[in-house]
């Protein structure tokens, strides 16, 4: 049986706190909302290590390279259907306006022949941790309790 699929990403956090997640793109998710939300997260590539994966995919996600620094490590989180996500926190901010995502390809409408192009991330937005905890992936909720544990004060 295959191993489950790993994915590494970046809770990106400010005052208040707020922290930031992205709505994926393409047709599936249009109308989705509540659950749907994640953090900048992607798959590893064979023998990449993860905290690099993370970093890349954050700029893939985002369109905004992270300055290295200090990084709070989550730990993992397994979703739904398998896919294990391990993650850090790090501090930083981020204007959702600017974010642009990579863009994949796929046939639509289903069965139509057509291909079209889509963005991974169709948008991002700062929310407080209890709106969060409402938007984020159930599985990915664990990470946001996580982060407010090692955060001081």
């Amino acid at each position: 049986m295959p191993s489950a699929k790993t994915s590494a990403g970046i809770l990106l956090y400010r005052d208040g706190p707020e922290v930031l997640l992205v709505h994926p793109g393409g047709p599936f998710w249009a109308k989705k909302d509540a659950g749907a939300w994640s953090i900048p997260k992607g798959e590893l590539n064979d023998g990449e290590e993860p905290l690099a994966s993370a970093l890349r995919e954050f700029e893939e996600e985002t369109g905004t390279r992270l300055q290295p620094g200090a990084t709070i490590e989550l730990g993992e989180v397994v979703q739904r259907g398998g896919k294990r996500v391990v993650a850090w926190g790090v501090e930083g901010d981020l204007d959702p306006a600017t974010a642009q995502s990579n863009t994949f390809v796929m046939e639509w409408p289903p069965r139509s022949g057509a291909q079209r192009e889509f963005p991974e991330v169709d948008r991002a937005e700062w929310f407080s941790i209890d709106a969060a905890r409402e938007k984020i992936n159930p599985a990915q909720a664990e990470l946001l309790d996580r982060l407010m544990a090692r955060l001081p004060g």
